[in-house]
């Protein structure tokens, strides 16, 4: 995953590219280096072979045809098997004075520079051997062909070829092995970025991104970041403060309404008139307090951090006690429950929190439920994972609302005359985060079932290891 992960990454195919750029640019260089060099070694010969002729030119010119050949004689007469070549020949190609026994196959009869293959030439007098030359006309019908053996020159540039490949290699190859490197660098810091960001969305909010004190670009990044989450965080609890507040200042005189709404009841009842607008106020200050009472204890389910509170629960027996509280509302309006809760399903967390946010589910799924509708409850471990749906038969809620219903105060019903304050899925999401689960609304066709899957434990003993 590691490795995939880094040839997928933006470093790796940015050094790549740097690394082909690079690379083509060596190549362009030692094209140049090689081209320069090829060409001074031909010029050098070359040189040398239009130096021969002018002497022999200059001879022929002072001394004739003899002293043209007593030059030619002395010449091999010191290197016999020199890389130098010479050949007189006559009208009929019939060979006078040289070191070639034949004019050479393959080369033409002009004026000016020749290149052909020498069979036989050299000191091991076995190997071909490529030549250069250039050949004049003499009076008299004589032709004299006057070159060298470059075959240490064709090595020589076949060595340079080689030596050039090679360095090309190793450069690509050391220019990889060092955008790895530096790329694996890059995308370790940028994972440890995208490791504690995921830290954050899973609910971690006192995670900050790590830094390595070099002041580097990572560095900075890193610092802006934290101090954009440390203001985040200063704001939301600013904003949850002012709210916790608001429902502790309000909730208190609203207590004291209902009190005395409650005796105005009593006594109202007591004198024999009518209490109908009493109990109206009665039943919205009871409104009023259970929203209090349910937008404190999310913002308490929301600061809460670890899991010191957390036991070993059975998810079976939990669930079943939850089904049974809302048994009876579900046979008065004539509904089936069906279930499947095995009893190997262990988790670590706070029993009350998870009992509250699963009658939350049930009661949503009673409540949109129509009569004679069905509820299924599935709980079920699969490789470490446990997995527990709620179905249910109701009108179902439309995908772009599915992620909004945790929201606080949303409700899909736009004009409120189902009872309810739209905090009880927002109660549901605050609890799924505390306990690291997850929870994702999908379509039962009709009706809605929730998902929630959770890290669950092998057994009992394995709940409470963990724990520990």
């Amino acid at each position: 995953m590691a490795t995939r992960y880094l040839l997928h990454s933006s470093t790796f195919r940015l050094a790549l590219i740097y690394m082909v750029l690079f690379g083509v640019s060596v190549l362009m260089l030692l094209g140049f280096i090689y081209w320069s060099t090829a060409a001074y070694l031909t010029q050098q010969t070359d040189a040398t072979i239009e130096a021969e002729i002018a002497d022999l030119a200059e001879r022929y010119r002072t001394t004739g045809l003899a002293g043209l050949t007593t030059l030619i004689s002395a010449r091999l007469s010191r290197k016999p098997a020199g890389s130098a070549i010479y050949l007189l020949v006559d009208k009929d190609f019939d060979s006078l004075l040289g070191n070639l026994d034949r004019w050479p196959r393959g080369a033409e009869i002009k004026d000016g520079w020749i290149d052909f293959r020498l069979e036989g030439h050299g000191a091991d007098n076995v190997d071909v051997h490529p030549a250069r030359a250039r050949v004049f006309r003499i009076e008299g019908g004589f032709l004299l062909l006057v070159g060298r053996d470059i075959h240490d020159l064709e090595l020589t540039k076949q060595r340079i070829i080689t030596t050039l490949a090679w360095g090309l290699a190793i450069t690509l190859i050391l220019g990889g092995l060092g955008g790895a490197m530096m790329s694996r660098t890059t995308v370790r810091r940028i994972e440890s970025i995208n490791q504690a960001s995921r830290e954050i969305i899973s609910g971690d909010l006192g995670r900050r991104i790590p830094t390595r004190n070099t002041g580097d670009d990572f560095d900075v990044l890193a610092d802006n970041l934290n101090a954009m989450l440390d203001r985040i965080g200063s704001l939301m609890e600013d904003v949850r403060r002012v709210s916790d507040n608001i429902a502790h200042d309000l909730r208190t005189p609203l207590a004291r309404l209902r009190n005395r709404l409650e005796e105005l009841h009593l006594q109202t009842s007591a004198s024999g008139a009518s209490s109908e607008g009493i109990e109206q106020a009665v039943a919205e200050a009871d409104r009023l307090l259970n929203t209090f009472n349910a937008l404190l204890r999310i913002a308490r389910i929301e600061s809460q951090h670890g899991d010191e509170s957390f036991t070993v629960i059975a998810m079976g027996d939990l669930v079943r006690d939850v089904a049974e509280l809302y048994e009876p509302l579900m046979e008065e309006k004539n509904q089936t429950l069906a279930m499947q809760l095995p009893g190997d399903v262990h988790l670590s967390g706070d029993r009350d929190l998870l009992f509250q946010a699963i009658a939350n589910l049930l009661d949503n799924a009673t409540k949109y439920t129509p009569a004679g509708g069905s509820i299924r409850i599935d709980l079920a471990r699969l490789n470490g994972t446990g997995r527990l749906v709620i179905a249910d038969s109701g009108p179902g809620i439309p995908e772009a609302a599915r992620d909004k219903v945790f929201q606080r105060f949303f409700r899909l019903e736009q004009s409120r005359t189902t009872p309810g304050n739209g905090l009880g899925m927002s109660l549901v999401a605050a609890v799924v985060t505390l306990h690291r689960m997850s929870i994702r609304l999908e379509n039962n066709r009709p009706g809605v079932r929730v998902v929630i899957e959770f890290p669950a434990a092998e057994s009992a003993a394995a709940a409470v290891a963990s724990i520990n």
